[in-house]
């Protein structure tokens, strides 16, 4: 080969390499430039999607940092700052016919049998209805509250088209407590029945759920009072109970049960049926806690001024009916000894002599003619008579018939007759310290002070002493009510009541028990009145809640009854009302 053909055949090699690598690059770029269009498709699509969801219902809302790190709805605490009611991190068993693809057959095994594992796990559940939504290919929530461990044994199933969302749910720590005070929130997370109702736009407020509520009641008192009072209408069969611990000088609730409870944390047909309010919401004849009322406000009238004076204790005859005791107390009393021993016909004759128009108007000045003042939505209206009333009424109002409160209305009343004569209402809210109410002055400070004696009096000698608890100077009144029935009252059917306030000598908290048609039984020594069952229960509450509320029991200190007690000679002999 010469020279010149060596150097074409060299040429044309480099003109074919030229050529591969100008291929190959066109390649390349053709390739790049795919890859690029496949990009800016992928983030049209995107682009598009994301307005989409931005126009549609299903966007997400901008939530900042601080409403993120808040729960969905604010705590409630006692005053003390113990959890009554808070946001749980919960899971939550939803059935999704769709998961599996096919929504005709969306479980491995049959409904029935995927309906009893599920029933092994809770209890409650109603293994029938839920077979047939699961056959039915029906969507929705099989269970609203499940634990940990649930889920587990649910996912230990194999069933996909049983989900366990996470969810938020509103937790009540301390079970059916105060149920009647907090009521509970419903599936659409809105308060319902108690505080939960009455605080639902705050708790739900992003700028103020972040500060728990702290409500008036003591976990403790409360606890104490549930107790007591659950003893006590047990062991009598009693229908129901009710109870409330107040403050006197500020009207702060301490405590507050109405019996059987129900327990907000699960809300059933059976706990629907127990959520009413025996406290705030239903009235009742409170028969004889009425008349140290009435003796108070005859002696602030000027109508009883001297205690000593003798009253006939013979049945009265008035418009044809007849007003007597339930045994014979002897042909005359003192005001001292009508307390001691309940006489309806002494009080009934005070109370004439105070007249229609001072004797309502004394009620009304203790609000006895409009609903309860407290927070809580359900408050009953009391039975209340219009107009002018007549003679007997006033007879009969005098002793706690023919008028119906509320035990609220009861305690209202008690905390201004103990605490030098001012009416506040009653709250549920924490108040600081020295914010009390004024409230209205509706006895006078001495018609208080003489109405501290009396009280005691009754607990040292007379209807009440099954609740003096030693230490703590009890003072009180029992009131045994028959209900109001169709023709008459029910001869068989007692309300039966006991209110009362400790320590007397310096009165600094209202006790109020009462059992809604309790039973005479061996507990109460075969007897249904009050002095056998109602006040049993304040005995035995107040040295349990003495302590926690900062009163201990002191036996060298009690109220001076010098001038009141040479009156009652044989004052241990007490009626059983």
């Amino acid at each position: 080969m010469n020279m010149m053909t060596y150097s074409t055949a060299v040429s044309t090699g480099r003109v074919r390499l030229v050529s591969i690598r100008q291929e190959s690059l066109s390649t390349a770029r053709l390739r790049v430039l795919w890859v690029a269009m496949i990009f800016v498709l992928l983030a049209a699509v995107a682009v598009v999607r994301i307005s989409y969801l931005g126009m549609s219902d299903r966007a997400v809302r901008t939530t900042s940092l601080a409403e993120a790190l808040l729960p969905p709805r604010g705590e409630i605490t006692d005053r003390n700052g113990a959890p009554l009611a808070l946001a749980f991190p919960a899971y939550a068993l939803w059935y999704n016919p769709s998961a599996m693809g096919d929504p005709r057959n969306p479980l491995v095994r049959s409904a029935k049998s995927v309906a009893h594992s599920l029933k092994a796990i809770f209890p409650d559940l109603d293994e029938a209805k839920i077979t047939r939504m699961l056959a039915a290919g029906q969507p929705g929530y099989i269970e609203r509250r499940v634990l940990p461990e649930q889920a587990n044994r649910v996912q230990a199933i194999g069933e996909l088209a049983l989900e366990l969302p996470q969810e938020q749910d509103r937790n009540y720590p301390q079970g059916s407590m105060a149920a009647h005070v907090l009521g509970y929130v419903d599936s659409a997370g809105n308060g319902q029945v108690g505080m939960e109702e009455v605080l639902n736009k705050q708790l739900r407020d992003p700028a103020l759920r972040g500060t728990p509520v702290a409500l008036s009641i003591d976990l403790r008192v409360q606890g104490a009072l549930e107790d007591e009072l659950r003893r006590g209408m047990l062991s009598t069969n009693a229908k129901g109970a009710a109870g409330i611990v107040l403050d006197v000088d500020t009207g702060e609730v301490m405590a507050l049960a109405s019996l059987p409870e129900f327990d907000p944390n699960k809300i059933d047909a059976a706990g629907v049926g127990k959520m009413f309010n025996r406290v705030t919401n239903q009235v009742y004849e409170l028969g004889s806690t009425f008349k140290p009322l009435t003796i108070a406000a005859a002696i602030d009238a000027g109508v009883v001024t001297d205690l000593g004076r003798r009253y006939p204790a013979t049945p009265l005859h008035v418009a044809g009916f007849t007003i007597h005791d339930d045994e014979d107390l002897g042909p005359s009393l003192n005001v001292p000894e009508m307390l001691i021993h309940s006489s309806n016909i002494v009080t009934a004759q005070i109370a004439d002599q105070l007249g229609p128009q001072r004797m309502k108007q004394a009620m009304a000045d203790l609000h006895f003619n409009q609903r309860p003042s407290i927070e809580l939505p359900a408050r009953g209206f009391p039975i209340w008579a219009s107009g002018t009333w007549p003679r007997l009424r006033t007879m009969t109002v005098g002793y706690g018939h023919g008028i119906a409160v509320t035990p609220l209305h009861l305690a209202s009343a008690y905390a201004a007759l103990v605490n030098g004569g001012i009416w506040r209402p009653a709250t549920l809210r924490k108040l600081p310290a020295g914010d009390a109410p004024r409230g209205t002055r509706v006895f006078k400070a001495s018609t208080s002070a003489r109405m501290r004696q009396l009280l005691r009096m009754i607990a040292l000698f007379g209807t009440g002493r099954s609740a003096n608890a030693p230490g703590y100077r009890v003072g009180g009144k029992t009131g045994s009510a028959e209900k109001p029935g169709a023709g008459g009252y029910r001869h068989h059917s007692l309300i039966s009541t006991f209110a009362a306030a400790f320590p007397m000598d310096r009165p600094r908290y209202v006790v109020v028990a009462m059992l809604d048609e309790p039973k005479g039984t061996a507990a109460s020594s075969y007897q249904r009145t009050a002095a056998w069952n109602a006040a049993p229960i304040v005995g035995r509450l107040v040295p349990r809640i003495g302590p926690i509320l900062g009163i201990r029991p002191d036996t060298t200190r009690d109220v001076d009854i010098s001038d009141l007690r040479p009156l009652v000679g044989g004052a241990d002999q007490g009626a059983g009302q």
